[in-house]
């Protein structure tokens, strides 16, 4: 395969992957490393012509994500209509793989909780916090809006009472008008 990079290994499949599938598919055979090497290359250029096709098909629908049926439709105008039906049943698959993990990631799922039980306690808190804030905290504030100095300078003496339990704070503050 023809690349403009000088590092050959960044556009190939691993070969520890195409050596697990040779010995899957063909457990009592064996493949010479040549044959090996030359099976990478043409999975890599497979799918580099796959994947160029899919590109020009995703340009063409104005999208800018190659999806599913872009590959899809790239396969059935390169002539690989034959696969298109098994890559339809290993999509499905893989989206059921992802569903699966996604659900079992899913921290409500792990507590085991049902989900109206987790509102109910969460609702519970809500009730406890705005409670301990009407018991514990209450803030005053006052305002005297009349001159302090003189027209030109116009402040507003204020008092901040910030009550904690059975501790009243007083902070007096001024403002400019």
């Amino acid at each position: 395969m023809a690349s403009s990079s000088g590092n050959d290994d960044d556009l190939t499949i691993p070969r520890a992957a195409i050596n697990k599938m040779i010995k899957e598919t063909l457990p009592n055979v064996r493949v010479a490393n040549d044959a090996r090497e030359l099976v990478v290359n043409c999975c890599t250029e497979f799918i580099h012509l796959i994947s160029s096709e899919a590109n020009e098909i995703c340009n063409k629908s104005e999208k800018k994500t190659i999806s599913p049926e872009h590959v899809i439709n790239a396969l059935e105008s390169l002539g690989f209509g034959s696969y298109i039906a098994e890559v339809k049943d290993v999509l499905q698959e893989c989206k059921t793989v992802a569903l699966k993990r996604r659900k079992a990631s899913s921290r409500l799922e792990n507590l085991g909780i049902p989900e109206e039980e987790l509102l109910r306690q969460q609702q519970e808190l809500f009730a406890k916090q705005a409670a301990l804030r009407r018991q514990n905290i209450t803030v005053f504030i006052y305002c005297n809006s009349t001159p302090t100095r003189s027209e030109q300078s116009r402040h507003t003496r204020g008092l901040l009472c910030l009550r904690v339990g059975a501790v009243v704070v007083p902070v007096w503050f001024w403002v400019r008008l």
